[in-house]
């Protein structure tokens, strides 16, 4: 059983830059693939970065290049650094882990998730 809290959220101008985190708790945090999601009013749930294994990444490619995964096994912690944020990267951005070591886009695969943080990025 992991569960998973979100923090950092919060309203940004647009060009601005936000670091969210994700504390876990759990003894087997190293063994989950860790995901980040969000999603905006009226829209469907998507993916925006993962990291698992030794520190591989993935991310969408309506963020790759400004926003950056990373994990502190030790700290069972995960972040997301989102750089040059854009109004249309406002959203409620959730946390999730995966059982296994690989790494997933579509939110089905994903056994425990947070409760989220509201990002707004004004124009």
């Amino acid at each position: 059983q992991v569960q998973l809290v979100e923090s950092g959220g919060g309203l940004v101008q647009a060009g601005g830059s936000l670091r969210l985190s994700c504390a876990a708790s759990g003894r087997t945090f190293n063994s989950y693939a860790m995901g980040w999601f969000r999603q905006a009013p009226g829209k469907e749930r998507e993916f925006v970065a993962a990291i698992w294994g030794g520190d591989s990444t993935y991310y969408a490619d309506s963020v790759k290049g400004r926003f950056t995964v990373s994990r502190e096994n030790a700290k069972k912690m995960v972040y997301l650094q989102m750089n040059s944020l854009k109004p249309e990267d406002t959203a409620v951005y959730y946390c999730a882990a995966k059982t296994g070591l690989l790494y997933a886009t579509s939110p089905g695969a994903y056994d425990y998730w947070g409760q989220g943080t509201q990002v707004t990025v004004s124009s």
